[in-house]
């Protein structure tokens, strides 16, 4: 089904050609005056320079042709050459119905559907996931959903941080106070045992306790780098103990991604790239796309079109040791061998944009990646907190994302108790949805590349444009549908009739924007244009709520028209909190 936009640019475009105008002229945009008019053209504007005719010409030839339009209640040339549209409601209607009569909502699928891997949540095991997890987590989330909507296929993978150092200064530690545990016999020739020699808390316990002895004593650095080396070379007591230290983290990490409603279909690393890494150098020395500088392997990625040094892609140090971009070059061999991708999305802190076009240019120039496959990297700002200063506990240290949940849901659940329409359980388990709500809309309504202040009061707040004031629009509408029903009436076969009064118009107006909206924040990986979307239709509805006697209306044939736009608005606000990652209560 096509957006509105591209049904009444076709008509305006018939118009210019009919009237003698090129119809490229016929291009249709939201009216920057909705006091004026819901629709506009600008065309005759760009048209007057060709036809050496004034715009107020061209925009009368064309409302001339209109005159009988299908889609046009009122169509106006005004100075200096705008062609002003307003829609027939009964045109409004007619494509609300089909909507409506779509379990897609009208929304077309793609043409040619690709296969994507979005790359976002990136955590290090053996670490718990704290505020600087949250961004990636939900916007990533969100725009796998988008995708999926609009029809493509789309792998999730939470790119793991499991290899290298870290892990050396855990076994380390691990020796020095456990040196009886067999990993550590190099004699011990026996089956390594099934349980985990740590729990999840005193996992994350002992790598901050390593890394802090490692910057104090460098004897214990050069132990756990050594350590390091020897796993990663397949030391067989270190291999288990990194396959206990990835089961404890990942069944930890799982638990709390659940609980943020995120998942991912890929549980991969940096570990699962290690086997490609020998070989890639090898060729890329071998093909001359590698060569030396200062002692390092590296792959030059300037181009001549460049107005700033763009520092060469390193891809081992002087030492010998791989590098992030090591590791993301052969993650992409990786994922061409398996997926053969169409496109990969990385979601991550906007500072990586270096890193990432780095390792974009040496995949494109080595051929790692072919030339028909999109790399794109979306990076996102920091999240302050009032003082605008990055988000951190009252302590003064980075808040755990657990704690930060926490802290928004006791909130939640305060403001839902204080309304006492609801037992205590029920009340609890809607403030963990509504507290979900708070979380990723006052993220996502931001734009990703912006940084943004996390602001828990106004975040909860069920007025103004937050999460909590959606899901109190949609469970107002589920509460006048459920009244609707207990009066023995259904709403299954009621159509949407012609706007009754300018509410009603403005609502369905709201409406019919879904398609566009959801398919431009596709396109521009913009899961904010969602939120101003539901925002402006959850604003609109309540506006119609107030000034409509609904339930009340002794008119039935107009209450049933009421009660089908309710259910279809229903329908596209759920769809859409349902792409931003969180939903809606029956009660709050």
């Amino acid at each position: 089904m096509k957006t509105i936009i591209e049904l009444i640019t076709e008509e305006i475009a018939g118009a210019f050609a009919e009237a003698g105008y090129d119809k490229e002229y016929g291009r249709v945009t939201l009216s920057n005056r909705p006091d004026l008019c819901e629709y506009q053209c600008n065309g005759a504007m760009a048209g007057a320079k060709t036809y050496k005719k004034a715009p107020i010409m061209i925009a009368a030839d064309v409302a001339a042709k209109l005159s009988d339009s299908r889609c046009f209640e009122e169509v106006s040339a005004v100075n200096p050459g705008f062609i002003n549209l307003k829609l027939k409601k009964e045109f409004v209607a007619q494509y609300l119905n089909q909507m409506a009569e779509d379990e897609r909502l009208g929304l077309e699928e793609v043409q040619g559907p690709q296969m994507i891997v979005m790359d976002y949540g990136g955590p290090n095991v053996a670490k718990p996931l704290h505020v600087g997890h949250l961004r990636s987590a939900i916007i990533g989330e969100s725009i796998k959903r988008i995708a999926r909507r609009m029809g493509h296929q789309v792998l999730g993978d939470i790119h793991l941080g499991d290899w290298g150092y870290q892990m050396g200064l855990i076994i380390t530690e691990l020796r020095i106070r456990k040196p009886e545990l067999p990993y550590f016999d190099e004699d011990y020739k026996g089956e390594y045992p099934k349980e985990a020699p740590f729990t999840i808390g005193e996992l994350e316990e002992i790598y901050p306790t390593a890394s802090g002895k490692a910057k104090e004593d460098d004897g214990y650095r050069q132990e756990a780098l050594q350590a390091t080396c020897l796993l990663q070379n397949g030391h067989r007591g270190y291999r288990a103990v990194w396959n206990h230290i990835m089961n404890v983290s990942v069944s930890d990490l799982k638990k709390n991604y659940e609980r943020l409603n995120v998942h991912f279909d890929l549980w991969k690393g940096e570990a699962d790239a290690q086997a490609y890494i020998p070989d890639m150098i090898e060729w890329m020395k071998k093909d001359g796309y590698a060569h030396i500088d200062e002692g390092a392997l590296v792959i030059d990625v300037q181009k001549e079109t460049d107005t700033k040094d763009i520092p060469p892609c390193m891809i081992q140090k002087s030492d010998g040791a791989s590098l992030y971009g090591t590791t993301d070059l052969a993650t992409l061999i990786q994922r061409e061998e398996d997926y053969k991708p169409d496109r990969i999305i990385y979601i991550a802190d906007k500072r990586q944009d270096l890193h990432f076009l780095q390792v974009f240019r040496a995949a494109k120039k080595t051929g790692i990646v072919p030339d028909g496959t999109e790399l794109r990297f979306l990076g996102f700002g920091t999240m302050n907190g009032r003082d605008g200063k990055p988000f951190k506990t009252r302590e003064g240290g980075v808040m755990r994302l657990e704690n930060l949940i926490g802290e928004i849901e006791e909130e939640m659940y305060k403001k839902i108790a204080e309304n006492r329409t609801v037992e205590e359980e029920e009340a609890k388990e809607t403030a963990k949805i509504v507290g979900m709500s708070a979380i990723k809309y006052g993220d996502l309504s931001n734009q990703a590349s912006k940084d943004y202040v996390f602001d828990v009061d106004r975040f909860t707040s069920f007025e103004g444009n937050t999460g909590p004031y959606i899901l109190y629009t949609i469970v107002r509408i589920k509460s006048i549908l459920n009244k609707y029903q207990a009066e023995g009436r259904t709403a299954e076969g009621s159509r949407i009739e012609s706007a009754h009064n300018d509410s009603e118009k403005a609502l369905m107006l709201e409406a019919l924007k879904y398609n566009e909206v959801t398919e431009a924040a596709f396109n521009e990986l913009a899961p904010h244009k969602i939120c101003a979307f539901i925002y402006d239709l959850a604003n609109t509805f309540n506006r119609f709520y107030h000034e409509t006697k609904i339930l009340s209306e002794e008119d039935e044939a107009k209450q049933r028209s009421y009660i089908a736009l309710l259910v279809l608005t229903k329908r596209i606000l759920e769809a859409c909190i349902d792409m931003l990652g969180f939903e809606a209560p029956e009660r709050m």
